[in-house]
This record gives structure tokens, C-alpha cells and sequence, in this order.
């Protein structure tokens, strides 16, 4: 998926937080994509665990924000086993969800769950959900 890339939307503190709440360095990644092509979910997201590293080192915050990938990321670890580099990417991505969150914006509303649904739902995936997706 190509980008293209607006210096005036850099935002360096954003890749500044993202490197402190995760502890993990973004220069650290060379692109080998070796995350991308062991992801189980990479191919239903809009970007790969590869590209939201890239952009978030890039300070692309606006579109790092915008993308679905740290969403649904399952958190599986496959990115971070295979990585040559040792990166910790599924740390990267929950503090991408944790910036995102502290907007204050939820992504899924606890109350429009239909009342019939929520006893067909495992409760902790319910949990899961909510602490995941709502502020």
C-alpha cells in the first residue's frame, strides 16, 4: 500500500512516546518485513506490522492513528520470535492502541452490545474487548 509522506504532518513526539511507553527503539527495525509474512491477520488489516513500524518511526502520526492494523492485532508474538533484530513488536502496537486511547475515544460502545448477544460471549472476551477498545 503505498504512502505518501507530508513533511508537515512529522510528529517526532509521537514517535518519542511510542519509543518510551514500549521501550523499544525504532530504529531498531530494518525492514526486513519478516513480521509482515508470519502475521496471521496482516493480510485482513490495511497496513502490515512492517508499515505501522515504519510510520511511526517516520512520525506519520495521523496515519498511523487511522489504520485498523493495531486494532486488530492478535498479540500472537510470531512478529517477535522471528524478528532478526529482536524488536518487541507487539509492544509497539499496544502503545500505539494506549496513545490512541488516550484521546478518550472509545471504540466500541459497551452499551449498544445487544442484550441477547452477551450471554452467547465468553466473558473474558468481553473484558478483552473492552479494555482493548474503549477508554
Amino acid at each position: 500500500m503505498p504512502f505518501s509522506l507530508n513533511s508537515k504532518t512529522v510528529d517526532r513526539e509521537f514517535t518519542k512516546s511510542v519509543e518510551e511507553i514500549s521501550g523499544e527503539p525504532l530504529t531498531k527495525c530494518m525492514q526486513c518485513g519478516t513480521c509482515s509474512g508470519l502475521c496471521p491477520v496482516e493480510a485482513t488489516g490495511d497496513v502490515s506490522p512492517r508499515q505501522i513500524i515504519h510510520l511511526t518511526a517516520l512520525g506519520q502520526r495521523d496515519k498511523v492513528m487511522n489504520v485498523k492494523f493495531a486494532w486488530i492485532c492478535a498479540s500472537c508474538y510470531a512478529c517477535q520470535l522471528r524478528c532478526p533484530r529482536g524488536l518487541d513488536i507487539p509492544k509497539i502496537i499496544e502503545a500505539i492502541r494506549l496513545i490512541t486511547l488516550r484521546k478518550n475515544e472509545n471504540f466500541i460502545e459497551p452499551f449498544a452490545i445487544e442484550t441477547g448477544c452477551n450471554t452467547d460471549i465468553p466473558q473474558i472476551a468481553l473484558v478483552s474487548a473492552f479494555r482493548k477498545h474503549t477508554a
